[in-house]
């Protein structure tokens, strides 16, 4: 019985649909037999270099010219031409099956350097390389899609316009307006702050708010301990002060959890790892024992906070410049949302002379400016004297992708420190606010502003 190897071969000199699929996802390692790695080796040079199949005659006269071989394995690779007459073969079984082939081999080949890396034989790579290199080797697959073909698609993107996208309602009124109803999946999101203006305490209400909703929350902590977080979730859902919870009777502290568990389908899980030790790598590896263990699949992650984790690309204590390693953190971190189809918190420390400013910037941000570079949605939050006496908080949108980052640039939230929660406040506070660009325009105001160009021709 012929095996798969020697007729993905056959076909790629005979068949050229199928040539066209498969070529650019074979690789020359996925072949165990050297002289079939020779013959693929050629066929990959020739249609390569000449956009064409490649004859069995062609094919003789490179593999003649190859250096690497002797003249009795040039006889056996003739040979074995000789016997690569095209056969009548389902193509779409055909593909299957090559898919499965290049699948199973990746995996094979990922587990054989895997352990390498283990024996330490592989000196470019630590065993903290392995989920990665498992994962790619997962990920294996027949892709045929090489872009959005703009005027043939224009269909499909039609329907995607108008497609409602999953995401995150939040229980603020202004932070759903400016993410159109939303955080969506496959994104990160950051705040700014300096130290003390509540980062953290963001981070838990909106923790608490997704668990209120049915949701699974992860709580990743790199400076608190995990009782430290769960105090402040404590202090929100409850509605209990900070400083009232040592002093509550278990009793009624057991009470209200019971009636919280009565309220939400959801889990909040809170995992502390030591400053700067963690980075991506670990993360994955929590969410795959979280998921084995509890059955548990986030539907947003929180990480406590950006700058204090580590990048899985550089070795610990490598001499890599700030910019370069928050750079690299966010950018996994970003890559995690995706693979995972989750969207990701986290925060960031504002510079020296952002801590002190009233109209913190994007250049305000501490270390890398690839941070914002790389984050999907970012927002500062900025207090002041006066606005601390109103128990008020001021947010002011630096980055957005999921709409006009100008609408609404501004507005205020009130905020209870004691309970750790922030809230909706009257429309008459947000009236002082000076470039604000809020929106108050109606639906048909919007409508009849859309119409000014009607006359437009395309």
């Amino acid at each position: 019985m012929e095996r798969i190897e020697r007729t993905a071969i056959r076909n790629l000199i005979h068949n050229e649909a199928y040539c066209r699929k498969v070529l650019p996802f074979i690789k020359e390692e996925y072949f165990t037999d050297r002289l079939e790695k020779v013959l693929f080796a050629e066929i990959y040079k020739f249609v390569n270099k000449y956009n064409n199949l490649p004859t069995k005659e062609s094919l003789s006269i490179e593999i003649n010219s190859n250096k690497s071989i002797n003249e009795d394995e040039y006889k056996q690779v003739t040979d074995i031409l000789s016997t690569l007459n095209p056969e009548p073969v389902n193509l779409e079984w055909l593909v299957e099956t090559t898919e499965k082939f290049c699948k199973d081999r990746s995996i094979h080949n990922a587990i054989l350097n895997g352990i390498q890396i283990i024996d330490g034989k592989d000196k470019k790579h630590t065993p903290e390389y392995l989920p990665e290199l498992l994962s790619t080797a997962l990920s294996v697959s027949f892709d045929q899609k090489v872009g959005h073909d703009y005027l043939q698609e224009s269909k499909e993107r039609y329907e995607y316009y108008n497609r409602k996208e999953e995401r995150l309602e939040l229980d603020l009124e202004f932070f759903n307006k400016i993410t159109r109803g939303g955080i969506p999946s496959n994104t990160l999101n950051i705040c700014l702050a300096g130290t003390g203006v509540g980062k953290t305490m963001f981070m838990t209400h909106l923790a608490s708010s997704v668990l209120l909703q049915g949701k699974n929350v992860l709580y990743v902590t790199l400076e608190m301990a995990e009782e430290r977080i769960a105090e402040r979730i404590d202090a929100n859902l409850l509605n209990v002060g900070m400083s009232d919870l040592e002093e509550l009777p278990y009793k009624m502290y057991e009470t209200k959890i019971n009636k919280l568990q009565k309220k939400t389908t959801g889990q909040l899980i809170i995992k502390e790892y030591p400053t700067a030790t963690a980075h991506t790598g670990h993360f994955k590896n929590l969410l795959s024992e979280l998921a084995l263990k509890k059955s548990f699949k986030p539907d947003i992650v929180f990480i406590d906070y950006l700058n204090i984790c580590t990048s899985a690309r550089f070795k610990s204590g490598s001499n890599v410049n700030s910019y370069t390693m928050i750079k690299a953190i966010a950018e996994e971190l970003r890559g995690l949302a995706v693979e995972y189809d989750i969207p990701i918190f986290s925060a960031t420390q504002t510079t020296r002379g952002g801590f002190v400013s009233s109209d913190v910037g994007l250049e305000d941000t501490s270390e890398s400016f690839g941070l914002p570079a790389t984050a999907d949605f970012m927002f500062a939050l900025i207090s002041s004297e006066e606005l601390e006496e109103k128990n008020q908080i001021m947010v002011k949108q630096l980055k957005n992708r999921y709409n006009d980052p100008t609408v609404n640039r501004k507005f205020i939230l009130g905020v209870d420190r004691s309970k750790m929660r922030f809230y909706d406040v009257e429309q008459n506070a947000q009236t002082d606010l000076v470039d604000s660009g809020q929106d108050t325009l109606s639906s048909n105001d919007k409508f009849k502003k859309l119409g000014q160009f009607s006359d437009f021709k395309v």
